[in-house]
């Protein structure tokens, strides 16, 4: 054999060796920032979302720090609670300083601002509010939720077609299928929850929304599915998530997988904090949860370049903070998986609530609300990149 063929034979039998297969980029912290602090508001509960030309958009909850009128705390519920936004043009190293108003609800004080950017670029902003009566008529109207003198007034969703310059009126989803809860308006209850909704291959809009259970031991929650065809205008009922005669299931953010698969992350109570995660392998036409053996104070998923899923989720137990865990794909690992702390330097309970986005430089924004030393809820950040 001549030496042109030993060497090319050579050269044949490299390329069949198998190579070994590249390792998953790792997620590395850059740094935290503030994305909007003022010490005369409580903010909080935020979401965010990223616009074709890169702008990232936070929504969030900003009410008066009651303190200042010489109250001794501030509580989530509260008359004067807005839902507002914030813009960053620079991947999120500067922010606009004075929120732009999406809603000041004409009823009451308005919560967690859950923003969705659908594939025609639209943005749906779901929320839910509380009502303040003057009287405790409320009281003879049957199962009205209720926060001290506070009453629910169930969800709502606006939407804005002009990249947040502008939202729409108030657009009420259905009252669940056997929910006989009653608002502050003594009408039905619309279908609330907080966490993301998801938008599918198919365009269909998946959310996982809360019910009202009365009786027993006490007032509970689960979830259950809604969807809609035409971008949240209207929803139809689909099916139970997560039901449990005991645990209260709430907060709860949706997603589906490349297979098809429709996966909820659920925030949980008399569960020991517990994560519950629901999957449907049929559309969402029934579901199955498990206890998922890690804690958190909800979550949000986000899915990577890679294809791999971030989940983030707030702390709050001791060290309090933020903390997060990457999936596979189909999200199966969740067991498995290694939990990576973000922060664990918060001064208090009242934190948590990430939502994530990937930047247009390829790096990642995980937004949150946060305290240091017990002081001014705000609302922060934490920039993540891949490696």
């Amino acid at each position: 054999m001549k030496l042109p063929s030993i060497f090319f034979a050579l050269l044949v039998a490299l390329a069949c060796v198998p190579r070994a297969s590249a390792e998953p980029a790792k997620l590395v912290k850059e740094k935290d920032v503030i994305i909007y602090s003022d010490d005369q508001f409580h903010s909080a509960f935020p979401s965010v979302v990223r616009r074709p030309d890169g702008e990232l958009i936070v929504a969030f909850r900003r009410a008066p720090n009651r303190t200042v009128f010489g109250d001794k705390s501030t509580n989530h519920t509260d008359p004067n609670s807005y839902l507002v936004q914030v813009q960053s043009t620079d991947n999120g190293e500067t922010w606009t300083t004075k929120p732009d108003l999406i809603l000041a609800h004409p009823f009451g004080g308005s919560q967690d601002p859950c923003m969705i950017q659908l594939a025609d670029d639209s943005i749906l902003c779901a929320s839910y509010g509380w009502a303040l009566p003057r009287t405790e008529t409320w009281k003879t109207w049957g199962n009205v939720p209720h926060a001290g003198s506070f009453t629910f007034f169930g969800g709502y969703i606006v939407r804005s077609t002009d990249g947040g310059n502008t939202w729409s009126d108030i657009i009420l989803p259905p009252t669940l299928p056997g929910n006989d809860a009653k608002t502050a308006f003594n009408t039905p209850m619309p279908a609330y929850n907080r966490g993301s909704m998801y938008q599918g291959k198919s365009g269909r809009v998946f959310w996982a929304v809360a019910r009202h259970v009365f009786g027993g031991e006490y007032t509970r929650t689960e979830n259950h599915l809604i969807t809609s065809d035409d971008g949240g205008l209207t929803w139809d009922y689909r099916s139970p998530i997560a039901q449990d005669p005991k645990i209260v299931f709430n907060e709860a953010s949706i997603y589906e997988t490349p297979k098809g698969d429709i996966v909820t992350f659920i925030r949980t109570a008399r569960f020991d904090d517990h994560t519950v995660i629901a999957r449907s392998t049929d559309g969402g036409d029934s579901f199955t949860w498990e206890d998922a053996g890690f804690q958190g104070h909800p979550h949000f998923p986000l899915r990577l370049p890679d294809g791999r899923v971030l989940l983030v989720y707030g702390y709050r137990h001791k060290p309090m903070g933020i903390r997060a865990r990457i999936l596979n794909p189909e999200c199966t690992d969740y067991k498995e998986s290694t939990e990576i702390i973000l922060r664990e330097d918060g001064g208090g309970s009242d934190l948590g609530y990430p939502w994530a986005t990937m930047m247009a430089d390829g790096r990642v924004l995980v937004c949150y609300y946060y305290n240091l030393n017990n002081g001014t809820r705000h609302i922060a950040g934490t920039i993540l990149r891949l490696e």
